[in-house]
């Protein structure tokens, strides 16, 4: 082997450590967390009832994730995201109140998300607008349509099997060992993981977001898939909305505030990139479970929530500073 070989395969092996590391890093933060806070609350923590709840816990920003991974990569941010679950709640309860069936009122939910995420697709695509901003008008506006269509209060909803999907598992349901709610939350994480991974939209998105340019020059569609990414992403959020209101059982204009930072941060615990191109599914769930198990362990140690939000702040800029160190390195 000549010696030119030696240094080309000494860099190959060092990509191939930052990919893995990459890779594995949120899941072994993951492990390190809940091994911490097993050790400081042995009694409470790392039992199979508080497992359960933390996966309850975090299916509603989990779900969310799910979409706004897929915005991500793309290079763009949907910052409506909480405004969005907020509406699919107060919508699910109305259809409820309306005598509508339990299953067209959660379909009602999630339409009424997609569309949002259409709207927000069209003012950047159309408008040419900066995602940013265009999705800020967006949050807003929707948080503003939520209260109108609940009168600024609380729409209390009718009895229905909606609250079943995170809720604690009955006795004779103990035998699905999570509730439904998580279970739908994997088979939709399974399914976009696949979507990113095997399908033409799936490399268009990350074309998009590596070079839109490029990805222009080589004849993607840049416009459809933007619209399309943005109505499949908030109708995510919509679902996310569902799961909020199966928690509440009431439709709340008021609920998931700030829900997007938390959103936004567990792609990027996750391995994802604000720059787009970058972001994995598995590595957005796992961001989920950290912000999760952080407040879970807050809470069981009787930290105050003023100190948890600041906990939680951090966590958003540690993640993001993170995010920028990789970039910078690629530089």
């Amino acid at each position: 082997m000549s010696s030119g070989m030696w240094p080309r395969l000494w860099a190959t092996m060092a990509e191939r450590r930052r990919a893995w590391l990459e890779t594995l890093g949120p899941a072994i933060a993951l492990l390190l967390i809940y091994g911490l806070f097993s050790a400081l609350v042995p009694k409470s923590f790392p039992t199979l009832n508080n497992l359960e709840m933390m996966a309850r816990q975090t299916v509603i920003v989990g779900m969310a994730g799910l979409g706004m991974t897929l915005i991500m990569i793309m290079g763009g941010i949907d910052l409506s995201a909480g405004s969005i679950v907020a509406l699919s709640t107060v919508v699910t309860a109305w259809m409820l109140n309306e005598k509508y069936d339990p299953t067209l009122a959660a379909l009602g939910g999630v339409a009424v998300g997609a569309l949002c995420g259409w709207i927000n697709g069209l003012l950047v695509t159309g408008l040419r607008l900066v995602p940013f901003i265009a999705t800020l008008g967006m949050m807003l506006a929707v948080r503003g349509v939520a209260k109108g269509v609940a009168k600024e209060q609380k729409i209390d909803a009718p009895a229905s099997w909606l609250p079943e999907l995170t809720a604690s598992l009955r006795e004779d349901t103990s035998w699905m060992l999570l509730p439904p709610g998580v279970w739908m939350m994997l088979v939709l994480a399974l399914a976009v993981a696949g979507l990113l991974r095997y399908t033409r939209l799936g490399r268009h998105i990350f074309a998009i977001g590596s070079n839109e340019q490029t990805a222009r020059l080589c004849g993607v569609a840049v416009e459809r898939v933007k619209l399309a990414v943005y109505t499949l992403g908030a109708a995510f959020m919509g679902l996310a909305g569902l799961m909020q209101f199966s928690r509440l059982t009431v439709g709340d204009p008021t609920v998931a505030q700030g829900l997007e930072l938390d959103i936004i941060a567990a792609v990027v615990i996750g391995g994802g990139s604000l720059s787009g191109g970058k972001g994995s599914i598995l590595g957005t769930l796992v961001g989920a479970l950290i912000m999760t198990v952080v407040k879970s362990g807050c809470v069981q140690m009787g930290i105050k929530t003023w100190v948890q939000e600041i906990i939680t702040g951090l966590i958003i800029v540690v993640a993001v500073a993170l995010d920028r160190w990789r970039e910078s390195r690629k530089a």
